[in-house]
């Protein structure tokens, strides 16, 4: 991964990793409906600033989160599938509660296309297999 910093706030850092044109979101520490919100929407400004079709989205950083899908999120989904993207690699976080909570809200979306992985690693390898095209 070379990565080039785009944005960084509390609790959340992206970076665009040139070599596999994607975007590397690392999401850092407590989160709440609120802070996840406000993440979200560094997420979308981020992929409209950097147009690509995948996001390595790495919650094993994430100490805890309470986090529900609800209309705003459907809303966000949306944006983020107009700007382009079709695939995700969603890295679980460590911590168990966290992990069911976006296990939840996972569950509920169709598109874009989810991978759910334990690590890095794994999300990585499995984001470089995805190739761009209508799902």
């Amino acid at each position: 991964m070379q990565l080039q910093p785009v944005l960084a706030a509390e609790g959340i850092t992206i970076s665009y990793d040139s070599t596999n044109n994607w975007l590397y979101v690392d999401w850092q520490g407590e989160h709440n409906q609120e802070s996840s919100r406000a993440a979200c929407m560094l997420m979308l400004e981020a992929l409209r600033a950097w147009p690509c079709h995948k996001i390595l989205n790495d919650n094993s950083n994430i100490t805890r989160t309470s986090v529900e899908l609800s209309l705003w999120g459907v809303w966000w989904l949306e944006e983020m599938l107009r700007a382009g993207l079709q695939h995700i690699a969603w890295v679980f976080s460590r911590n168990f509660a966290a992990r069911q909570a976006s296990e939840t809200v996972l569950m509920n979306i169709q598109h874009p296309v989810i991978g759910t992985f334990d690590d890095v690693a794994s999300a990585y390898i499995w984001l470089q297999q995805q190739r761009p095209g209508l799902h």
